[in-house]
C-alpha cells in the first residue's frame, strides 16, 4: 500500500512537514516538485526591412474620415 507524506529535504537531511510514519525500515519513491523559474519574454521589435516605410495619413490630431460620414 502506498501512502503520501510531505517532507523537506535539505542536503541530506529530511524534515517531516506533517504526520511522521511509524516504521523501522522502509522503501520510498521520491517525487521532486521543481520550482518553476519564469523566464522573461523577449521583447519583440519590428523587422529592419520595414524601417522608414510608414506613412502618416492626414492630420495626426483630426480623424482621417469626415465627421459627417
Amino acid at each position: 500500500m502506498l501512502k503520501s507524506y510531505e517532507v523537506a529535504i535539505e542536503r541530506d537531511r529530511i524534515t517531516w512537514l506533517g504526520e511522521k510514519p511509524n516504521f523501522q525500515t522502509t522503501r520510498a519513491i521520491i517525487v521532486i516538485a521543481e520550482e518553476n523559474k519564469v523566464t522573461p519574454t523577449k521583447r519583440r521589435s519590428p523587422s529592419r526591412a520595414i524601417a522608414g516605410k510608414g506613412r502618416t495619413l492626414g492630420d495626426i490630431v483630426s480623424p482621417i474620415i469626415d465627421e459627417e460620414d
